[in-house]
């Protein structure tokens, strides 16, 4: 630096120098009447005014603009932010007029980023470098040449626009680079404002994509969001008195109450609600991106799907304009359109208050996300579930966690509209809420989610994977609120299970798994696991063979999602080791279900079917009615009919022709008259896609089928082929098992669980039919998107089956279910 530039008669000394700015500076900075974004304008007005002062002294000739880009350009400036500054001009200019206007600037201690450019310069660079185009797109004029900075302006966006097509990918690629190494704002203890997943970068990134006019985020809360970020990153500034980005524990507090906050827990809260903001704005922005560019390659090129015609009017469908849009049925009420899940036309979320949560696990089992408008109009037109909830929106619910990793985009979807909060009043408490734990990774809602997640993997594992599911999202709920979050847990979750309508004895299955959902590592990792007292309390615990099962996997889903310290190898083995001696301790036989007393109806059924040699049935609608073609809750199917090969594959067949999925099914014998069993099945089943078929209908093609003059086979192979593929989800794969003490006097016991889907009764029943086995009785259930059955089969004599052959025809039912 020169003597000159420093010296007291040099313009850059006199009231437009740098110790002038600098005192002025510090005035604004230190009152505490301007704050926020009015002190980044206000910085920002005042720095502008000094650079032009700066500009004006140092001579520049015409032809020349100062123009500010950057987050300068945006016309605000943090308490440490750099001085973007680009000198434009027009043809050749003397070499010393940028050293006059930035020596001042370096006197002042202002941190300066600045470049000396012609028109063809500027637009030559931003070409080449995404980063100073994405600057230039936010060109400001301060000082010189308006013209010049306008023809900037208008160059910039021309070029941005032409080549959107390219350059958006590559931002998408930049941001997915920068999330890569700094991690989600919305869930690091120490996050860096700027450069991590949901924070101010991505905000400059959504601006981007506005600019091009392919796609525009969503605005509710988002700039909000940005200015919230933006106040924390003035205060960390401020307190730290450098230009730090990164929100480090031991600064917590301290911006906390510079910003007027009441603690750091409070000001991180804060800060992950405006993450998952502007993180989720980037999502739904980045999906209708990604279609405008999918759509501009394939133009030209005729779909070759099934197309219907549709008048899109954007409100729930995401549809903007009359024309021709591809629409796959996915449940009652919702539809596939352009890779998302979104209303179907005649859906009326006012008239249907489960639908929010039948479009959710509609979406997350075909691997789909749901629309931005589609979720929008969910939360302002459904109104709140009863309480306690329907028997489908519990089943929705579970459904929904059973997808897994899938399950998360489209959990993020409900809570940012609000819809979570109102399904679960109590996940308030845990939203957004750190841990300040080195052990966990997670926010704690955002960790039951993942624990979920895991526990969805583990389905195979328990004989009523629904009650894990639920479990593993609410077993930390209690830390929203003062004391042993297990103690407090069970507490919430049985009014939790109350309200979403499970029985007596499933709520407190739900309230043992949380209450002692770390019992068993705790167990295990400090006491003797040999010592029989440990295997004692544990017994004593959990009461029942069932409950520990439930108990195992909730513990190691949990475990597994905290993060990789919270499980080893070493702690799995000794929480295996103390669960294998207590399951030891509680096995018993595998229980043969009581005798039930049949209907009146049955035994008129019973009785027809004896003595006529065929099929009798009878259909009723849930609600008694006569109509089943609108009615919506499902139908009761009784079916009596002489025992022979085949009779429950064929049966399940024809149900999954009409595209009824079987929620419950019980399979006994009868002889009511003396002359030869029969066999008696009670569905309980509904609609894939909410209207049942006509019951004459539903009749003739069961007769049909078991005359044998409809192939049901056939026609279930056929409609698979036609089908459309879809992605769908990774699932567990299905678990077939001999029953333990399945070897009794009267059945082999046979256990199937399996993702549920269309005909796999069918499959099951033709696989034991042709293992040549006899089913005498069965007991199906549908939790959720699991099916967990139990089939009680003999050999053709009636014997229960010895253990090689058990094991071989649950070998032939594994391989038929693939």
């Amino acid at each position: 630096m020169t003597s000159e530039a420093s010296s007291p008669s040099s313009p850059a000394a006199g009231p437009d120098g740098p110790v002038a700015y600098a005192d002025a500076r510090g005035r604004l900075l230190a009152d505490p009447a301007v704050a926020g974004s009015r002190r980044r304008a206000a910085l920002a007005g005042l720095t502008d005014r000094w650079l032009a002062g700066l500009f004006a002294a140092a001579g520049a000739p015409s032809g020349v603009a100062l123009v500010a880009v950057g987050g300068y350009g945006r016309g605000e400036l943090s308490p440490r932010s750099d001085l973007d500054l680009l000198l434009l001009h027009d043809g050749p200019v003397d070499s010393a007029l940028p050293e006059r206007i930035w020596y001042p600037v370096w006197d002042s201690g202002a941190s300066l980023d600045h470049s000396v450019r012609t028109l063809a310069e500027a637009r030559t660079v931003a070409a080449e470098d995404l980063k100073a185009q994405l600057g230039l797109l936010d060109a400001r004029h301060i000082a010189g040449d308006a013209a010049l900075t306008a023809s900037l302006r208008s160059a910039v966006l021309s070029d941005w626009r032409a080549t959107a097509s390219t350059r958006l990918p590559e931002l998408q690629e930049l941001g997915a680079e920068r999330a890569e190494r700094h991690g989600e704002l919305s869930f690091l203890l120490e996050p860096d404002l700027k450069e991590a997943r949901g924070g101010l970068r991505d905000v400059v990134a959504l601006n981007a994509i506005a600019a091009s006019w392919l796609a525009d985020a969503p605005r509710d809360g988002l700039e909000a969001a940005a200015r919230r970020l933006s106040d924390v990153r003035d205060a960390l500034h401020l307190t730290t008195g450098r230009a730090t980005e990164r929100l480090s524990l031991q600064d917590q507090d301290q911006v906390a109450a510079t910003l007027g906050v009441l603690d750091a827990d409070t000001l991180l809260r804060q800060v992950y609600e405006a993450a998952r903001t502007i993180t989720y704005a980037g999502d739904v922005t980045w999906r209708a991106v990604d279609r405008v560019l999918a759509a501009r390659s394939s133009r030209g090129r005729r779909s070759s799907r099934l197309s219907f015609p549709f008048t899109g009017t954007g409100r729930g469908s995401g549809a903007v304009a009359r024309g021709t849009v591809d629409r796959r049925p996915l449940a009652e009420g919702v539809v596939e359109q352009d890779g998302e899940a979104v209303l179907a036309q005649g859906a009326r979320p006012a008239n249907d208050p489960v639908l929010p949560l039948r479009a959710a696990a509609a979406a997350a089992q075909a691997g789909l996300t749901i629309s931005y408008a589609t979720v929008r109009r969910l939360a302002a037109e459904t109104r709140p579930l009863p309480v306690p909830w329907p028997d489908e929106a519990r089943e929705q619910l579970i459904t929904l966690l059973g997808a897994g990793e899938a399950c998360i985009p489209v959990w993020e979807a409900l809570e940012a509209e609000g819809l979570i909060t109102r399904l679960l009043p109590d996940w308030e408490r845990v939203r957004c809420r750190p841990q300040r734990n080195a052990v966990h990774r997670w926010t704690v809602d955002r960790h039951l989610v993942e624990t979920a997640v895991k526990a969805a993997a583990m389905t195979r594992r328990v004989a009523r994977p629904d009650l894990l599911l639920v479990a593993a999202l609410l077993h930390d709920l209690g830390k929203g609120w003062p004391g042993d979050h297990s103690e407090a847990g069970e507490v919430i979750v049985r009014d939790v299970a109350v309200r979403m309508g499970f029985d007596t004895a499933d709520t407190e299955t739900l309230a043992v798994l949380v209450r002692h959902h770390l019992t068993l590592v705790d167990t295990a990792t400090r006491r003797d696991p040999d010592d029989p007292a440990t295997v004692d309390l544990i017994t004593k615990v959990v009461g029942t063979l069932p409950h520990l099962e439930l108990l195992h996997a909730l513990t190691e889903a949990d475990a597994t999602a905290t993060g990789p310290a919270a499980w080893s190898s070493w702690r799995a083995s000794l929480v295996d080791g103390l669960v294998g001696r207590a399951a030891a301790q509680l096995a018993g036989g595998y229980p043969f279900p009581a005798d039930v007393e049949p209907t009146a109806e049955e035994e008129r059924l019973a009785v027809e079917a004896a003595r006529t040699g065929g099929p009798a049935l009878s259909l009723h609608a849930q609600s008694n009615q006569d109509s089943f073609a609108t009615e919506p809750m499902g139908v009761e199917l009784t079916l009596a009919i002489p025992d022979r090969p085949g009779l429950l594959g064929t049966v399940a067949g024809v149900l999954a022709l009409h595209r009824l999925t079987v929620r419950a099914a019980s399979l006994r014998e009868l002889d009511p008259i003396g002359v030869g069993a029969v066999l008696l099945i009670s569905w309980t089943v509904t609609a894939e896609y909410g209207e049942l078929p006509e019951a004459a209908r539903l009749r003739a093609d069961l007769r049909r089928a078991l005359e044998g003059s409809l192939d049901v086979a056939r026609k279930l192979a056929e409609r698979d082929a036609a089908a459309p593929r879809r992605r769908g989800i990774s699932t567990p794969p299905p678990v077939v098992s001999v029953a333990p003490g399945a070897a009794s006097a009267t059945a082999t016991v046979l256990e199937v669980r399996a993702h549920d889907a269309p005909g796999l009764l069918h499959r099951i029943g033709r696989a034991l039919d042709e293992a040549g086995v006899r089913v005498r009785t069965a007991h199906i259930s549908t939790l959720g998107a699991d099916a967990v059955d139990a089939f009680y089969v003999t050999d053709p004599a009636g014997r229960p089956l010895s253990a090689q052959r058990a094991t071989e025809v649950a070998a032939a039912v594994q391989s038929a279910l693939g």
